[in-house]
């Protein structure tokens, strides 16, 4: 007798990695230029040394400087740590500097990077169920348990990422459709199974020139999903996402939130570009 192939899940299986903080500020830049010029290199100096610091620590424990171009702030912090407790001591020992005082936090996005695995998860259903093993049975939960395991570990660099060195972040958040003419989650597996691969292909023309980490924020903050693009230039940023939007997953189920540009700051760039030369912080990279 044919075995009837298993039903697959409405939601995919994830693995998730290391918790995210994005957060933006507006400079007090009047109180800062009205603080003397010794007092200021002591604070720049003060919150240079910790941001190298952090730029140093471990994959996934990082913590990076960003000026901001246009009017939504001057300045972005990028954490990633291993859990939410590791974020809050960052966001803390972060206020804790001088320049803090100086600093009007606009926005801020909390996230968890995340791997969608809508393949994987086919793959393990089928392999699963064509061993006559049935989901949410002590059987079934072992070796569901031991291939997400090895996923996990072939996966650990993108689950963990090291904040690149590129010269250009951009961040946005993002949703999928849920209204009543489009609803992304009401579609069938399958659809968004191959949807979610097509646009996956796109993002492959970019491999190398683009570095993307992918962070789910459904529970956690405004959005579903909180995107970062790092690049050297900022042209593939504009070409990468154009060409997404042509795909169906886009073009049909996506909603894009607010978009956040910035320049690294590495070393005395932060100096430099707090007394105003930016010309001479953005040669620092």
């Amino acid at each position: 007798m044919t075995q009837e192939p298993i039903a697959l899940p409405m939601a995919p299986l994830t693995l998730d990695g290391s918790s995210a903080l994005h957060q933006m500020f507006r400079v007090k830049w009047d109180e800062w230029l009205d603080t003397d010029k010794q007092t200021r290199d002591h604070i720049a100096a003060e919150a240079r040394n910790w941001l190298e610091e952090q730029g140093a620590a471990p994959a996934g424990s990082q913590s990076a400087a960003f000026a901001m171009l246009g009017h939504k702030g001057d300045l972005m912090l990028v954490h990633f740590r291993d859990d939410f407790p590791g974020l809050l001591a960052a966001q803390r020992a972060w206020e804790g500097l001088r320049l803090a005082r100086y600093l009007e936090i606009k926005t801020s996005y909390l996230s968890v990077v995340e791997l969608g695995l809508y393949e994987s998860t086919r793959k393990l259903y089928e392999e699963l169920g064509g061993r006559a093993l049935a989901p949410g049975t002590p059987e079934w939960d072992a070796a569901a348990a031991g291939i997400i395991d090895r996923q996990r570990k072939a996966m650990a660099v993108r689950l963990n990422p090291e904040i690149p060195a590129s010269r250009y972040l951009c961040f946005y958040p993002m949703d999928k459709k849920r209204g009543e003419a489009k609803n992304w989650y009401s579609l069938p597996f399958a659809d968004r199974q191959r949807m979610m691969h097509e646009h996956g292909m796109i993002g492959r023309k970019y491999a190398g020139i683009v570095k993307q980490v992918i962070s789910g924020s459904i529970g956690f903050d405004d959005w579903e999903w909180g995107v970062d693009l790092f690049a050297d230039s900022p042209l593939p940023f504009k070409q990468l996402i154009y060409e997404m939007r042509f795909d169906e997953a886009s073009a049909d189920y996506a909603l894009f939130g607010p978009f956040y540009i910035g320049m690294r700051l590495r070393g005395q760039g932060l100096d430099q570009w707090l007394g105003g030369d930016t010309a001479v912080a953005m040669a620092q990279e």
